[in-house]
């Protein structure tokens, strides 16, 4: 039976409690724009630094950083 990996649940679940925050201080565009961007930008890159590197660790980092970073981004949209 497969094990449930936690750190990738974790993840998946701050993304789209982001991407609601940012559609409730954004409006719509800004919570698709964010919902989709998992799909279009994080995961590709974790996939390229994976391929590149083999390294588990620094793609976590990688991840998590991009989720920093857009938090950031919709803590500045909440401020205005």
């Amino acid at each position: 039976m497969p094990r449930l990996n936690i750190d990738a649940l974790l993840f998946a679940l701050a993304w789209a409690a982001l991407a609601m925050a940012a559609g409730v201080f954004g409006g719509f565009l800004a919570g698709s724009a964010l919902a989709l961007s998992l799909l279009l930008v994080v995961m590709p890159v974790s996939g390229l630094v994976l391929s590149k590197t083999g390294n588990f660790a620094l793609e976590r980092q990688v991840r998590w950083a991009m989720l920093g970073a857009a938090a950031i981004g919709v803590a500045v949209i909440a401020a205005t």
